[in-house]
């Protein structure tokens, strides 16, 4: 989670005086001026000497004075620096933990339970909960049936790991009966059960290859048909929470500020290639500002934690949020949440 900062060239008391100022200016979003940042600071010194430190500070990038105020706010700089050096994190008390924990469904399957994840998210910060849903082939296979609806039009009811139950029609050259097709169900629910649907394609072409010449009409059946039945999904998809949510922070309020952000919102896929890079992060990951990279987001910041099952990361889930959040509030309760959902994942049977 961290970045490279101004925190070794700081000495002790600008260090404080910089923690002050952010912490004031998280609680009431106001300017902080000199005198204000005298008596939240708690140092024995001049309000003439925190205004030297406040211009060397500003020099410094942390901090920024607004042209309609005499005071001053963080800077993306000094919100990463406060963040990495300067933020005293602690993890969530049991009796929060057991709060998220009930607020989750129980045995649900997946979709339900990460859309609660999104809204619990977005409830509990009264920001903008994101939550990346994995493929259904990210999970195994664990039942199939057939159901003919007319000549060479075939419904096929998925059942996976994880509870999801996914319908889809296929369309076959050759018209099957009731019969067979419940002798191909039979066949492919005995030897492909608890895989995923990329190793289901690939042991096919094996058995096509090792049985050649000699397929039997039940493996030619269950090849025709299973091809298209366990063909890949769709795109990933991204559940968001509490959108307006961003309409009550005063100095995000502005429209022109939001639509961008809520258009990204609408089209997903740059959201979901940001999330997609922080799956590929080693716990919580935080971009504050512009570091994400991702226009729509440089007033805002993004935490996020993987969510998976065993050692394998299925998506992530985080908050979206002014850079004035209350980030010792907001990182553990993402982290936590990331655990609870792996952990009721784990427990689900929706094993990689």
């Amino acid at each position: 989670m961290k970045a490279a900062g101004h925190s070794d060239s700081l000495d002790a008391r600008s260090r404080s005086l910089l923690r002050s100022l952010i912490a004031q200016y998280i609680a009431d979003g106001q300017p902080v001026g000199s005198r204000t940042l005298a008596k939240s600071s708690g140092l024995d010194v001049s309000p003439a000497t925190i205004r030297n430190i406040m211009s060397d500070l500003e020099e410094a990038g942390l901090v920024a004075a607004p042209h309609t105020s005499a005071g001053r706010v963080p800077t993306a700089q000094g919100y990463r620096m406060f963040v990495d050096s300067l933020l005293e994190m602690r993890p969530l008390g049991e009796p929060q933990v057991e709060q998220l924990r009930r607020e989750l469904p129980t045995g649900a399957a997946t979709p339900a339970l990460l859309g609660s994840a999104s809204a619990l998210l977005s409830q509990i910060t009264r920001f903008v909960g994101v939550v990346s849903v994995p493929k259904h082939e990210e999970f195994p296979f664990r039942h199939i049936d057939f159901v003919t609806l007319d000549a060479g039009r075939i419904l096929v009811i998925l059942v996976f790991a994880d509870g999801q139950v996914q319908n889809r029609v296929i369309e076959t050259q050759h018209a099957y009966s009731p019969s067979e097709l419940e002798q191909t169900a039979n066949f492919l629910n005995a030897n492909y059960a608890g895989m995923r649907l990329d190793e289901i394609r690939r042991r096919l072409l094996r058995d096509i290859t090792e049985e050649g010449a000699r397929l039997n009409r039940l493996l030619l059946a269950a090849v025709d048909v299973a091809q298209q039945s366990f063909q890949a999904p769709g795109d990933s998809d991204v559940l968001v929470s509490g959108q307006t949510n961003l309409m009550e922070v005063h100095e995000l309020s502005e429209i022109d500020r939001l639509r961008d952000l809520f258009e990204a919102f609408q089209r997903k896929r740059d959201l979901l290639q940001l999330l997609e890079r922080c799956s590929r992060a080693d716990g919580v990951r935080l971009f504050i500002g512009e570091e994400s990279g991702f226009a729509a987001l440089d007033n805002y910041s993004l935490v996020t934690a993987p969510y998976g099952v065993g050692n394998r990361v299925l998506g992530v889930l985080g908050v979206i949020g002014p850079t004035r959040m209350a980030y010792e509030r907001v990182i553990p309760v993402v982290a936590t949440t990331a655990q609870l959902i792996s952990g009721a994942l784990n427990r689900s049977g929706a094993t990689p």
